[in-house]
C-alpha cells in the first residue's frame, strides 16, 4: 500500500499524447501543486508504489488498441488493485461515452471528453481530490457488514406470520427478490449512486432505505419526492436558500442536498425533473458542491444518491426528455424491482404479513384467508403491485363479516384475471419475440430461473444471459 505523502494535492496524468499532457500541466497548475505525467500505462505500477495520488487522469485508449478502450479498462482495474482508495477520472473521446460509463461501473469516479471544457476538467479533478480525502477518512471507520443481520436471517428462516424477509423491511423470498437483495448487499457499502427502477407500488423507497441502512454512512436518509416539488421551488427545496432571496423566503433554509451531507439523498420520481432541474442537479453531482439560492458561496457536500422512477429513462434520453449525462451519473448501479405478478408465492407471504398487521391494528380476530381468497389472489394481476395488495388486505380486514377473509371480501380494483404477458404475434422482430417469451416464462414460474429455463429449452446460464441482455 502506498504511504501518505507530504505534499498535497497530487495528480497523475497518463496519456500517450504529449500535447494533452502539456495542456493538462498548464491547466492544473493552481489545482495540483504536484502533477506527474506518463505516456505509457505500464509506468503506473511503479508510480503508484512510490506514492499515492489524489487523482489519476487515465486515457481510455493507447497504442495497442486505439479505439476499443480495452487497455483503459484493464489499467483501471489494476490501479484499483494497487491502491483501493484511488480516484480515477477517465479521459475519452465523444464517441466513447458509453465505454466511459462502463468504466464508471468498474470503479472510475468520473470521465471527461476530448476536447474538454477547461472548467469541466478542473471541476472533475477538484471533485476527485475531495473524494480521495473522503475515502481515506472512511477507511478509518469500521466497514459495515453487508451480510444479512441476525434479525434478517431469523425472519428469512422462520417464515413467521410477519413475513419472511430478504432484506430488513423488505418482505418476500422469491428468486426475483433474492436477486434484488443480492445486488443491494453488494452495492450498499460502496459510494456508488443507485437507480431503482420499477412500476408504481413495487417498493422502491424500501430499497432506498435498505441501501442506506447497509451503507454505514454517518448521515441520514433524506427523501425528496420530485413529483410533488413545483418547478419554481426546485432549487429552494434541493439546494436551500438565503433569507430574502425571494418573496416568502423569511429565513435561511437548508436544502435536501445539504441536509443529506454524509448520508443518502433519495430522489423519488426522478423522471419528473424538468430539463432545467436536470441540468442543475447534474452540476451538483459533478462538483459535489451546492450553492443556496441567493448566495454565491459553494458548500461542499458528501452525498450518495439513490434515485427511483417508473419512467423509461433510456427511451426518454432517445426522445430528448432526459439528459443522458445525468442518467450516467445516477445509474452507476441499476436495481430493477420486479412487479408483484412476477414474484410467485411472495403474494401470499405479503398478504399474510399485512393481514397480521391490520388485524392487530383494528382489533380483529381473523383466522386467515379462505382457500377461495388465496386462489383469487393468485389469479389476480395486481396492477398496483404491493401497494394495491396492502390496501386490498386492509380493506378486507375492516369489512370482513366472518372469522376469515373470503374471496368476496377482497374487492379487487380491476377484474381478476391472469396477466401473464403474451407474445405479440404481430411482431416479426426476433429480439422482441424472445424478450416476451423470456418475460412470460419468468412470470409463469414466479421468477424461478431453473423452471423458466426448462420451459424455454435453455440452460440456466443461457437464460441468465438473456435476462441481463433484456434488463429483466
Amino acid at each position: 500500500m502506498p504511504t501518505e505523502h507530504a505534499t498535497r494535492p497530487a495528480v497523475l496524468v497518463v496519456d500517450d499524447n504529449e500535447d494533452v499532457l502539456t495542456a493538462v500541466r498548464l491547466l492544473l497548475r493552481s489545482v495540483a501543486p504536484t502533477l506527474h505525467t506518463a505516456t505509457r500505462p505500464d509506468a503506473l505500477p511503479t508510480l503508484l508504489r512510490e506514492r499515492p495520488y489524489d487523482c489519476v487522469l487515465l486515457d481510455m485508449n493507447f497504442a495497442r488498441d486505439a479505439s476499443s478502450g480495452r487497455e483503459g479498462l484493464e489499467w483501471l482495474e489494476k490501479i484499483r488493485r494497487l491502491d483501493p482508495h484511488a480516484v480515477v477520472v477517465m479521459i475519452t473521446g465523444y464517441g466513447d461515452v458509453d465505454l466511459a460509463v462502463r468504466a464508471m461501473k468498474r470503479g472510475a469516479s468520473d470521465f471527461v471528453t476530448k476536447p474538454w471544457s477547461n472548467r469541466r476538467l478542473v471541476q472533475a479533478v477538484e471533485a476527485a481530490i475531495r473524494l480521495r480525502a473522503e475515502r481515506e477518512r472512511a477507511s478509518s471507520r469500521p466497514i459495515p457488514d453487508a451480510s444479512p443481520s441476525r434479525s434478517e436471517a431469523d425472519a428469512a428462516s422462520s417464515g413467521s406470520e410477519s413475513g419472511a424477509a430478504v432484506l430488513e423491511g423488505v418482505i418476500g423470498e422469491s428468486p426475483a427478490m433474492r436477486a434484488v437483495a443480492d445486488v443491494v448487499r453488494r452495492v450498499a457499502p460502496t459510494d456508488a449512486n443507485v437507480l431503482v427502477l420499477g412500476e408504481n407500488g413495487t417498493g422502491k423507497e424500501l430499497i432506498a432505505q435498505a441501501v442506506h441502512r447497509l451503507s454505514g454512512r454517518s448521515g441520514g436518509l433524506v427523501p425528496v419526492d420530485l413529483g410533488a416539488v413545483p418547478a419554481g421551488l426546485f432549487e429552494s427545496e434541493l439546494f436551500g436558500h438565503r433569507r430574502g432571496a425571494f418573496t416568502g423566503a423569511e429565513a435561511d433554509r437548508v436544502g435536501a442536498v445539504e441536509a443529506a451531507d454524509g448520508g443518502t439523498l433519495f430522489l423519488d420520481e426522478i423522471g419528473n425533473a424538468d430539463p432545467a432541474a436536470q441540468a442543475k442537479l447534474l452540476a451538483v453531482l459533478q462538483r459535489r458542491e451546492v450553492v443556496r439560492v441567493g448566495e454565491t458561496q459553494a458548500r461542499s457536500v458528501d452525498v450518495r444518491v439513490v434515485a427511483a422512477t417508473n419512467a423509461p429513462l433510456v427511451q426518454w434520453v432517445a426522445d430528448g426528455r432526459f439528459r443522458q449525462d445525468l442518467l450516467y451519473r445516477l445509474n452507476t448501479v441499476e436495481v430493477r424491482l420486479p412487479p408483484l405478478r412476477e414474484r410467485g408465492d411472495d403474494v401470499q407471504t405479503l398478504a399474510d404479513h399485512f393481514l397480521s398487521d391490520y388485524a392487530t391494528r383494528y382489533g380483529r380476530e381473523l383466522e386467515g384467508f379462505a382457500p377461495s381468497a388465496r386462489q383469487a389472489m393468485r389469479g389476480y394481476g395486481w396492477p398496483g403491485n404491493v401497494r394495491e395488495l396492502q390496501h386490498t388486505v386492509e380493506r378486507a380486514v375492516i369489512l370482513a363479516d366472518g372469522h376469515r377473509i373470503e374471496a368476496d371480501d377482497l374487492r379487487f380494483s380491476a377484474a381478476p384475471s391472469r396477466t401473464d404477458p403474451v407474445l405479440d404475434v404481430d411482431s416479426l422482430d426476433l429480439e422482441e419475440i424472445e424478450r416476451a417469451a423470456v418475460r412470460r416464462a419468468l412470470s409463469k414460474h414466479g421468477g424461478n430461473v431453473t423452471r423458466a429455463a426448462d420451459e424455454l429449452g435453455l440452460t440456466r446460464k443461457s437464460l441468465y444471459r438473456r435476462i441481463e441482455k433484456y434488463g429483466l
